[in-house]
């Protein structure tokens, strides 16, 4: 097993985060006047940042309106899963695993900092994590590479050699892109909508260094 490092998206990934995204979006916009619908979540809003689904849904708003409305529907979804969140089955074994294996692990998600917060600390993974991207290191969020590109440089890896746990498309293809490894976890999209990764889990159970190794850089 040659030398390698794990990125991990958030939403989707550490947490089974996008039914209580989908009932907080959904709560924001119709309070906003706007009715969502599951091709307006899959085109238009998962895997991308806040302020490139605002503006999808909104058009174009002034920088600090954006944050506003961000935080308000970030808050009304912090308040909706504070009492169910949990990790994904088997996460926090293979965390244990590959930091004693001295595999560097990080976070690349397209969250804003307060959710990335929120999910580390309620689930007490924090401290698997020196390095955490979140929306505000990038301008472009998924599907453009930004974020997979800028992890695996301070993680000091050549993307080649990191392996992207993803749940989205959108994320799938910016790490991809990125020329990154990817295991496709199947919490937002099933088995077949994620065959063009190089791995596709249901969640971590049994999930060992050298498995994971094995699975995603076969000949």
């Amino acid at each position: 097993m040659h030398s390698f490092a794990v990125i991990f998206d958030m939403d989707g990934v550490l947490v089974d985060t996008n039914p209580y995204h989908k009932i907080s979006l959904k709560q924001f916009c119709t309070r906003h006047g706007y009715e969502l619908n599951e091709e307006d979540l899959n085109n238009k809003i998962y895997g991308r940042t806040n302020n490139e689904w605002i503006r999808n849904l909104f058009g174009s708003l002034p920088k600090e309106r954006i944050l506003e409305l961000g935080e308000e529907k970030e808050a009304l979804f912090r308040s909706i899963y504070k009492d169910v969140i949990e990790p994904l089955a088997g996460l926090d074994e293979l965390l244990k695993r590959l930091t004693h294996a001295s595999i560097p692990i990080a976070i690349g998600s397209s969250a804003p900092r307060s959710n990335v917060d929120f999910v580390l600390e309620s689930t007490r993974l924090k401290k698997y994590f020196n390095i955490i991207l979140d929306q505000s290191h990038v301008e472009h969020g998924k599907p453009d590479p930004e974020i997979y590109l800028k992890v695996a440089d301070r993680l000091g890896f050549e993307p080649k050699h990191c392996i992207v746990f993803e749940d989205s498309l959108s994320g799938v293809e910016a790490a991809q892109r990125a020329g990154a490894k990817v295991v496709g976890v199947t919490t937002t999209h099933n088995r077949k909508e994620l065959a063009h990764t190089d791995f596709v889990i249901p969640d971590f159970t049994d999930l060992t260094p050298v498995g994971l190794y094995n699975s995603v850089f076969r000949s």
